[in-house]
């Protein structure tokens, strides 16, 4: 399961999707991996961008921002990524999600 997580420093998931300047994007298998940091165009005065950030992560599963918006939630759906809301410490908002999954499978 690919992983992405939207975040103003690499350390916590802090920022609405549509200002999403930096996305993380992890691997999950058995163990969590980082692949890379990915930067995104946004302007500083424009609304609803956050198809420019589900547009970067189309390779991914799950997208994870504290907020998005109903625009957002449309275009995530057509591309088959699912949008979490969640915010913290980008480690344990992974492993919240991760063992919500794990959870849900038994």
């Amino acid at each position: 399961m690919r992983l992405a997580v939207v975040s103003s420093d690499g350390a916590n998931v802090d920022l609405h999707l549509g200002r999403g300047k930096s996305v993380y994007v992890y691997d999950y298998e058995d163990e969590l991996n980082f692949i890379e940091k990915r930067d995104i165009e946004i302007a500083e005065d424009a609304k609803h961008q956050g198809g420019k950030v589900i547009s970067a992560c189309e390779d991914c599963d799950v997208l994870i921002s504290v907020q998005y918006g109903f625009k957002s939630k449309i275009k995530a759906e057509d591309a088959g990524i699912k949008l979490v809301e969640d915010e913290g410490p980008i480690d344990e908002v992974l492993k919240r999600y991760i063992d919500h999954v794990n959870f849900m499978k038994r």
